[in-house]
């Protein structure tokens, strides 16, 4: 029987590279896009694909029910990948700027798990995996809120690997570093005079959205998967960091250079 996955965030990026190369390797693959631009061009290419705004509740909603419909209400996997970024200091933030990052790259994970959590749960098998970042280890200045989201979502992950375990469901975190995508050119910008920056050295450790691919094939097909699976040199080494650094030393390699 062929398993269906659900991925979001199929725009561009990590998704349209997952859904590419899900759909090669035998998964019936149900893409979801925010724009009805994305929607046409994503059909286009074969998919079956569906509109889908985390930011809007009735429309992740909406969304569930069609893959519930779609798929006879059983689903082997989730890859809740779509998200976006608000940068800039947290000073500058709005109460609802923060809301909005939080519903892209939380509250709408957490909905639509739950809406489709059904269609998996009976038949004692399926995986749930997020796209995390390294930002969802450590937080960097200007970057205050996005890295909010994502600590959020590791600590969800966390809760619900146990909550799901001897069910037959793992759950498992993809934590990118810098990978070469339209997500920087997404960003929304408090102050967009002055706009927060990835640092030139970043550069040289960018890789393509491919290079999760591996990972995502290993969290699908494992059977014991890991619950996290960093991916590029700047996620390994932080997280190194994070483990054998007191806060202080950790803050003078992360604070601007002025």
């Amino acid at each position: 029987m062929q398993k269906s996955v659900v991925i979001t965030g199929c725009s561009s990026g990590i998704g349209h590279a997952a859904a590419q190369s899900l759909r090669a390797c035998g998964y019936r693959v149900l893409a979801t896009c925010r724009k009805s631009a994305d929607l046409q061009r994503l059909t286009a290419e074969g998919f079956e694909a569906l509109l889908m705004d985390l930011d809007d509740a009735h429309s992740v909603e909406q969304a569930a029910d069609q893959i519930l419909s779609l798929t006879g209400h059983r689903l082997y996997a989730l890859f809740n990948n779509a998200g976006y970024g608000v940068y800039g200091p947290l000073a500058s933030l709005s109460r609802q700027q923060l809301e909005q990052q939080f519903a892209s790259n939380f509250f709408g994970v957490h909905q639509l798990t739950r809406r489709l959590l059904p269609a998996m749960l009976p038949y004692g098998e399926g995986r749930i995996i997020q796209t995390s970042s390294v930002m969802g280890l450590i937080a960097t200045p200007g970057r205050g809120a996005y890295a909010a989201s994502k600590f959020a979502l590791e600590a969800w992950s966390d809760a619900l690997r146990m909550e799901l375990h001897g069910s037959g469901l793992h759950v498992c975190l993809i934590e990118p570093g810098p990978i070469s995508s339209a997500f920087t050119d997404n960003v929304n910008q408090s102050e967009p005079d002055r706009p927060v920056k990835n640092p030139g050295i970043a550069g040289r450790f960018t890789l393509p959205p491919e290079a999760i691919l591996p990972k995502l094939r290993h969290a699908l097909e494992s059977p014991r998967p890991r619950a996290r699976y960093p991916v590029t040199l700047v996620t390994h080494g932080m997280a190194f960091l994070r483990r054998i650094l007191p806060d202080r030393c950790l803050d003078m390699i992360l604070r601007p250079r002025h």
